[in-house]
């Protein structure tokens, strides 16, 4: 006799590889996408990455563009984020509508930012976002209903990168919904009075606060990655979420890695003159 069948179908819902790995506490490695090409979004997000941080608060990439790109990550292993602007519900609409399935909100100082990101990736009632993703449901077909799954999918990255989201991180990290916060050390450090120094007491110091209210509360961290041997060193320190240096930087260290061997080499802009 045939053995019953006890899959349901909730056991075939797609899950958002992110958020497995965040929920096994595995590494998460993004990459950086700042140039407006399909075919290089395409290419990493068939490299290996987990996600693509779709850049778009220091980038020319347009709406048009990040949808064109979030269709060529069709059959590939990389989720699409996009990195909104500001913390604001139609940029985060916006984006999702477009089929991401990750939003980064830069600047989050405080606990009500953090509610206003969650709100704004989730439909009612777990939050605020308006119903129309016509374009969302073309590349997500879900079998459940689409606002289902993208409540259960889509994660929630807040940048802390300010000396107030230090003060009131452990509220911040509290907030229910809130699946990752990241780290901008860069704005974080000039916040704080000591630009780019990576390595000053203040910074490492607000680096461990976010670490131990992450741990606390079940959220994970994130922080820029320049090598893998810095990874590796984040991660004993319970960091698991990484972003990639960006797409030009890769491009360039690749090209520089094959010409210097054959003495080729091209000029350092901090060596020549501005006019």
């Amino acid at each position: 006799m045939p053995i019953a069948s006890t899959v349901t179908a909730a056991d075939n819902l797609w899950e958002n590889p992110v958020k497995k790995l965040l929920r096994e506490n595995k590494p998460v490695i993004g990459a950086t996408i700042t140039v407006p090409s399909v075919e290089t979004a395409s290419q990493l997000a068939n490299a290996g990455f987990d996600f693509l941080w779709i850049e778009m608060e220091h980038s020319p990439i347009t709406l048009e563009t990040a949808r064109n790109m979030i269709l060529a990550t069709r059959g590939l292993k990389a989720a699409p984020f996009i990195r909104v602007p500001a913390n604001e519900l139609w940029l985060a609409k916006r984006a999702l509508d477009q089929g991401a399935v990750g939003v980064i909100f830069p600047f989050t100082t405080n606990a009500e930012l953090a509610r206003r990101a969650v709100a704004a990736c989730k439909y009612p009632p777990e939050g605020l976002r308006g119903y129309g993703p016509g374009l969302a449901t073309f590349r997500w077909p879900a079998p459940e209903g689409y606002a289902a799954f993208a409540n259960r999918n889509v994660v929630v990255m807040l940048m802390i990168e300010e000396a107030a989201a230090i003060n009131d991180i452990e509220q911040i990290a509290a907030v229910p919904g809130v699946d990752i916060m990241y780290i901008g050390t860069s704005d974080l450090s000039y916040s704080l009075g000591h630009p780019n120094d990576m390595n000053h007491p203040a910074l490492q110091e607000a680096i461990a606060k976010v670490i131990d209210a992450g741990r606390r509360n079940k959220v994970a961290v994130g922080l820029p990655a320049r090598s893998p041997e810095q990874m590796q060193e984040y991660v004993k320190q319970g960091i698991t979420v990484f972003q990639s240096p960006a797409d030009t930087v890769m491009l360039l260290s690749g090209a520089r890695a094959y010409l210097e061997p054959l003495g080729k080499k091209g000029f350092d802009p901090k060596q020549q003159p501005l006019y």
